[in-house]
């Protein structure tokens, strides 16, 4: 009898978390299945780029003159190197804004020889508006609360599901694999059982590795890291789409937090310039020519980003004096970031992955697994796998609700018929509660609902299958 009515209560627990996750995890699984190949994305975006004639190369500091000079008013924030010696350049530029400010970013794309080629809005490039949509639902902060919380149910989700496919002495048929042939009814439970099972292992690293990119998790995370003192270098992943410090232009983008970029002018980086009159500017010290040469030397996983003195050089790091050449390779433990002196133009600093305190190593490793770039193309294609499956466990689940539903209630299980005390699930739910602030809070506000708000309304509350 205990049995039956703990059964019943973690199936409740299982349909309420899914009438908020299954949506939520459709958008997640989609969006992330597309940024999982960025790679190849952001290649294909820049295709008419690739592969370009040799002869004739000019300088570095020559392409930047020309992609200035293509916008008038635009001010130099990095320069990406080619990934192959016919690539062109990617000169990393804001726009003029009111008032002299920055304004809007632009990627523009010079040829070896110089001539600009093309402009993309590097936050409306394929990859980018997944990200976006992945990370903050594009409603900003608010989205990113609603992407933690949604990744927090999904956790309650996946282990409800896992004790209500538990075999109990089953054979592997509807366990291991699914009954296709036993009847509409039969296939649907078994898809949707067989599914989680394979799914569940993987589905819950994503969620797990996630949880540090989210607002109120990954701050509350920081937090406690830096008193802790484990914090040893800027952080190098965004929290709630923002610079872990909300300062800063990481790498290639920044994870697009362009707020402290588009505060005001950028400085001008030492070398050769094209002013607004035409005419050359000399400021004396290390050149971009220079900085650019060195960096080809060291061989760095692509994308390699060269900043110039005074802007910042990483996640939530303030900005420094000199130059900072920066491997923004998506798999983090590969990633490199050089300082070079402004006037010598002699290294300064050399920071590597093995230079990360042990927790930041163990984040980037998640990160680099959950963004697919870990193991290279194995990553993706477990991944993409991924993301089918909890696509399919969406449909099922969605399936198997509209099938069940009886006219004229939401269809949610029944209640025990008597009460039961269950001391173990409370623990557990107390647990994922501590370990989760969101779904503390959440579960909170769904108490205060039930003792106050539905008395007041029973036929609603009988329609959500919370009254008798």
């Amino acid at each position: 009898m205990e049995r039956t009515a703990l059964y019943r209560i973690i199936w409740r627990w299982h349909f309420y978390a899914g009438l908020f996750v299954v949506p939520m995890v459709l958008v997640l699984a989609l969006t992330g299945a597309v940024y999982l190949f960025k790679p190849q994305l952001d290649h294909f975006e820049e295709r008419h780029f690739r592969d370009l004639p040799t002869a004739g190369a000019v300088s570095p500091e020559a392409q930047v003159a020309a992609a200035l000079a293509a916008h008038p008013g635009a001010q130099l924030r990095t320069y990406r190197l080619p990934e192959a010696a016919g690539d062109a350049a990617m000169i990393h530029v804001s726009l003029p804004g009111p008032s002299g400010s920055a304004g809007a970013m632009r990627d523009v794309f010079v040829a070896p020889q110089g001539q600009v080629l093309g402009t993309l809005d590097p936050d409306w490039r394929i990859a980018q508006v997944a990200h976006d949509v992945h990370g903050q639902l594009l409603l900003g902060p608010r989205g990113s609360w609603l992407v933690e919380l949604a990744a927090s149910w999904a956790i309650v989700m996946i282990l409800s599901g896992l004790y209500l496919w538990w075999p109990d002495g089953r054979g592997l048929a509807g366990v291991v694999w699914p009954r296709l042939g036993a009847g509409r009814r039969v296939m649907w439970r078994d898809l949707h059982a067989v599914t989680g099972f394979w799914v569940s292992g993987l589905a819950m690293v994503l969620l797990l590795t996630g949880l540090p990119w989210a607002d109120v998790w990954g701050s509350a995370f920081k937090a406690v890291r830096t008193e802790m003192g484990w914090m040893k270098g800027p952080q190098d992943w965004t929290i709630g789409g923002k610079a872990a410090d909300s300062a800063g232009d990481a790498g290639e983008h920044a994870g697009h937090d362009h707020a402290a970029m588009m505060a005001g002018p950028a400085p001008m980086p030492l070398g050769r310039h094209v002013m607004p009159d035409g005419t050359m500017m000399t400021m004396t010290g290390a050149s971009l020519n220079q900085i650019v040469a060195r960096a080809k030397g060291e061989h760095l996983p692509f994308p390699v980003i060269v900043t110039p003195p005074g802007m910042a050089q990483g996640f939530g790091s303030q900005a420094r004096p000199g130059w900072s050449v920066r491997s923004d390779t998506q798999n983090r433990p590969e990633r490199v970031t050089l300082t070079y002196d402004a006037m010598t133009g002699k290294e300064t600093g050399r920071e590597t992955f093995a230079d990360k305190h042990v927790i930041d190593r163990v984040v980037g490793y998640g990160v680099a697994w959950h963004e697919g770039q870990l193991l290279g193309l194995g990553n993706q294609l477990v991944g993409l796998a991924t993301a089918l499956m909890l696509v399919t466990l969406a449909v099922s689940g969605f399936v198997m609700w509209r099938r069940r539903r009886p006219e004229g209630r939401l269809g949610a299980p029944p209640r025990p018929a008597a009460p039961t005390r269950l001391r173990g699930v409370a623990v557990m739910v107390l647990a994922l509660a501590l370990f989760l602030p969101l779904l503390a809070l959440s579960l909170i506000a769904l108490w205060l609902v039930e003792q106050l708000v539905l008395p007041r309304l029973p036929g609603t509350a009988r329609w959500l299958g919370l009254r008798g």
